[in-house]
């Protein structure tokens, strides 16, 4: 994990880091648990400070941070885009303004944080791409927003879903989502969490 006042960056070695806030973060982890080619999927707070980086402040709705999860990947094996697809497909509706399922709050919003130009491009471009298609009926409302930095989540957030699989939010809300993964991207799925 990045100590808690890092701004994230592309990792060494090859690997590259993304942010992706899309309502609660124990679904958006768990789906790019299993996800070939992440290494790692780290639950956190992103948009506020690190003075307020902590989840009964966060819970309030008004420190400007959004539930988010920071993302490690090889490139080599999945690129950026692919992982913007399987975020809309199966993570997040893109159409919902300040919620997410159950959970509503600014703390909720559905956001993409790249983190160089790059990203920036992709992002900006599939999002054009979505409100384009017509997929959705809604307007697309997910924003791209700066980097100011990620702060990790409180270790009993971290791999939630695998340490707490019957948990009944995870029931409801999160398990559909890691089995639309399975069933939309199979070639992407892997059976097993990667945990971190």
């Amino acid at each position: 994990m990045l100590a808690p006042s890092a701004k994230v960056t592309s990792s060494e070695k090859g690997r590259q880091t993304a942010v992706f806030s899309g309502g609660c973060f124990w679904g958006i982890e768990a789906v790019f648990s299993h996800v070939k080619g992440v290494t790692s999927a780290v639950s956190g707070y992103q948009g506020g400070s690190k003075a307020n980086a902590a989840y009964n402040i966060v819970s309030e709705g008004n420190t400007g941070h959004a539930e988010s999860v920071k993302v490690t990947y090889d490139p080599n094996v999945i690129r950026y885009d692919q992982l913007l697809r399987i975020f809309f497909s199966v993570g997040a509706d893109p159409t919902t303004l300040n919620y997410q399922g159950p959970d509503h709050g600014t703390q909720y919003r559905s956001a993409l944080v790249p983190l160089n130009p790059e990203q920036r491009k992709v992002a900006a471009a599939y999002l054009d791409q979505l409100g384009k298609s017509g997929v959705w009926k809604g307007p697309i409302v997910t924003r791209i927003e700066p980097n100011k930095g990620f702060y990790p989540a409180e270790s009993y957030h971290q791999d939630f879903m695998l340490h707490n699989p019957q948990q009944p939010y995870i029931v409801r809300w999160d398990a559909p989502k890691v089995a639309a993964l399975k069933k939309m991207f199979p070639g992407l799925y892997r059976d097993a969490f990667r945990a971190g």
